[in-house]
């Protein structure tokens, strides 16, 4: 596979786990706070922690985000990437 393949691949992938209406929502909230617990993250979203934290893991497998732990809690950050640049001129208008 040649590297522009690749690349369209790696895009498709992206926009496919963005594409998901639980996951559109957390960019949502996300794009706005840029820093975000989970519980924070699933009270905004009017969804569970469990559910969130799932989602949560896919998005950031895939790149989307970034995590730190804070005591007892796990904290997501967006990725400073192009694509998430350019997914939220998308989701936040």
């Amino acid at each position: 596979m040649t590297q522009k393949n690749l690349e369209i691949s790696k895009i498709a992938r992206m926009l496919a786990v963005a594409g998901d209406e639980t996951r559109f929502k957390i960019l949502n909230f996300m794009f706005q706070k840029k820093k975000a617990c989970v519980t924070d993250i699933a009270s905004a979203v009017g969804m569970t922690i469990g559910c969130i934290s799932h989602h949560l893991q896919i998005m950031r497998d895939n790149g989307f985000f970034e995590t730190q732990r804070e005591g007892n809690n796990i904290c997501y950050t967006l990725v400073d990437s192009s694509f998430n640049k350019k997914l939220k001129k998308i989701v936040t208008n």
